[in-house]
C-alpha cells in the first residue's frame, strides 16, 4: 500500500519512538540518589562514568546491579552522556548482563542498553557487540519491565534496515506477537510499535502471520476502549499486503471490524480502515462481495463526502469496486479464460 506524505505524517503520529524507562522503578539509597543527582547536574561526570564502567564487570552481583542501575539513569536522564557511556566502553559487559539469571540485573541491563540506543550513533555498536539475541531471550525469560524495554530496544535497533533481518531470524516476532496479546497496556503499546517497524520486511510479515498475529490485532480493533485501534491497525496494514494476511484477516473474521470502524471510528481510524479494505478488494471478487453484504457502503459514501482529500479518494475508489455488476464480473473472467 503506497503511502502519501499525509500517510507517513499519520505514522508518524500513530508510532512515536519507545520511551526510555520510567524513574522510580528501584530503590535508592539517600547517598545514592545524591550521588546520581549530582551527576545528572554536572557539567562533566565522566570518572563517574568511568567508575560505574568498570564496575560492570565486577565480583559482586550487587555491584553490577548498582553500576547498571546507575548507567541506565544516567543514560536516560542525560542525553549527552549515552555517547560518553558508550565510548567508556559500557555497551560490552551490558550485553553481558541482558543474559543474567538475576532478574534485576537483567532488567537493569535491558534498560540501560534501550537507553544507550536513544542515541543514534550508539545503534550500530550495540548491534554489532552482539545485543539482538539476548534481547530477544529478554523478551522471554524478563520481567514485565524487562520484556517491554526489550522490546523497545530491538524497534531502536531494527531502524537500522539490515538488523529486521537479524531480529526476525533471532526469534523475535513470536514472542512479540505474544507480548501484543498477553502484556500490559504499555507491553501491547511497545509490541505493536516493534512490530510494525519489523514487519515492513517480507520475511517477518509472514513470521508474524504465522504466529497467530491476526487474532489479537482484531480483538484490539474491535475494543474502541483498548486505545489501540490504530495501533493495531496500522500494524494490519503492513500484513494485508500478502495474500496469506488478507486469507487470516478474514478467517479472523477481520472484515466487520472494519466496517465497524468505517462507521464509528475516529477520522484517523475510518481513513485507515478504508485503505486497508481497498487493498484487500482490489484482486478479490469473493472479498468485494462479503464487505457490500457487511454494509460498508453507506458509511464509505458518507466519508468520501467529508473526508480529505486522500481518504475521500479511496473511498470513492472501494464504492465503484463494490458497486461493479458482480455477474457481469464473473462473465467477464469466463471470457477470459475461454479465451
Amino acid at each position: 500500500m503506497g503511502q502519501s506524505s499525509g500517510d507517513h505524517n499519520d505514522y508518524s503520529a500513530t508510532f512515536s519512538d519507545c520511551n526510555s524507562d520510567r524513574s522510580g522503578e528501584f530503590p535508592t539509597t539517600s547517598s545514592q540518589g545524591r550521588r546520581l543527582l549530582l551527576a545528572c547536574a554536572a557539567e562533566n561526570c565522566d570518572d563517574l562514568i568511568r567508575q560505574l564502567v568498570s564496575d560492570l564487570d565486577s565480583c559482586s552481583i550487587d555491584e553490577q546491579k548498582q553500576a547498571a542501575m546507575e548507567i541506565r539513569l544516567l543514560a536516560k536522564n542525560k542525553p549527552e552522556n549515552r555517547l560518553k557511556i558508550a565510548e567508556a566502553g559500557a555497551i560490552k559487559p551490558l550485553v553481558s548482563l541482558i543474559s543474567s539469571s538475576d532478574a534485576q540485573l537483567q532488567e537493569n541491563g535491558v534498560t540501560a542498553i534501550l537507553n544507550l540506543s536513544l542515541c543514534d550513533e550508539n545503534k550500530e555498536l550495540i548491534a554489532s557487540s552482539g545485543a539482538i539475541k539476548p534481547l530477544v531471550r529478554a523478551l522471554k525469560t524478563g520481567t514485565s519491565t524487562a520484556r517491554e524495554n526489550a522490546a523497545c530496544a530491538l524497534l531502536r535497533l531494527s531502524q537500522i534496515e539490515e538488523n529486521k533481518i537479524i531480529i526476525g531470524m533471532a526469534g523475535a516476532i513470536p514472542l512479540l506477537v505474544n507480548l501484543l496479546r498477553y502484556g500490559s497496556f504499555r507491553g501491547k503499546k511497545d509490541a505493536s510499535t516493534a512490530l510494525y517497524s519489523l514487519c515492513t520486511v517480507k520475511e517477518n510479515k509472514i513470521r508474524a502471520i504465522q504466529a497467530g498475529i491476526m487474532k489479537p490485532l482484531v480483538e484490539l480493533m474491535a475494543d474502541f476502549g483498548s486505545n489501540m485501534v490504530d495501533k493495531a491497525a496500522y500494524v494490519l496494514s503492513q500484513l494485508v499486503s500478502l495474500s496469506e494476511g488478507r486469507t487470516s484477516l478474514v478467517e479472523e473474521d477481520g472484515i466487520p471490524v472494519l466496517v465497524e470502524i468505517l462507521e464509528d471510528g475516529s477520522q484517523r481510524q475510518k481513513e485507515i480502515s478504508v485503505a486497508i479494505l481497498l487493498q484487500i478488494c482490489e484482486d478479490s471478487l469473493a472479498y468485494r462481495n462479503m464487505v457490500a453484504r457487511e454494509g460498508a457502503i453507506p458509511p464509505l459514501v458518507a466519508l468520501s463526502q467529508s473526508s480529505a482529500n486522500r481518504s475521500q479518494q479511496k473511498a470513492e475508489a472501494l464504492i465503484a469496486l463494490l458497486r461493479q455488476p458482480r455477474s457481469g464480473n464473473v462473465a467477464a473472467r469466463t471470457s477470459d479464460v475461454s479465451a
